[in-house]
């Protein structure tokens, strides 16, 4: 008798996103947690980021708001997962893919544009139609960067 290997294993997909919901969990954002994963086209991680303050920041020095002035609201702060992956990555991710639990913002964009990322596979897209997420597919779109959702079952 022959032994073969079983067929119900993850996708890379499944794998990957996995992962970036797990270091999403690392956030101390109270109301959102984002998480990131930089893979290269052969599915080797390269870097993984949440979202959360500079590194030496304390997290109790700065606000966490949402709504005020900008400089009274987290969004001054906050280094978001995608920017972290990067500048997290222990090699390069250029011709690489990025897995995120959120669209990338317009910011976000430009950093995965600029280190050659040439796929974005995200999981939610609850902010599809604010301006940032325009501004982030349209840059996107004319880098030829690849955008695709990841709808999983096992939340």
């Amino acid at each position: 008798m022959t032994t073969v290997h079983r067929d119900n294993f993850i996708t890379w997909d499944e794998c990957f996103m996995r992962m970036a919901r797990t270091i999403a969990e690392r956030s101390k954002d109270p109301s959102t947690q984002a998480g990131a994963v930089i893979a290269t086209k052969d599915n080797v991680v390269v870097g993984i980021g949440y979202n959360g303050f500079p590194r030496g920041i304390d997290n109790d020095a700065f606000p966490w708001e949402r709504d005020g002035r900008l400089d009274e609201t987290k969004y001054a702060y906050i280094c978001h997962a995608e920017e972290n992956a990067v500048y997290n990555a222990n090699a390069t991710t250029h011709g690489g893919k990025i897995y995120t639990t959120l669209f990338p913002c317009n910011e976000c964009a430009k950093t995965i544009i600029q280190n050659g990322i040439q796929e974005v596979i995200f999981e939610s897209d609850k902010y599809h139609d604010t301006p940032v997420c325009v501004a982030s597919r349209r840059m996107l779109d004319a880098a030829g960067v690849i955008c695709r959702q990841y709808l999983c079952d096992w939340k």
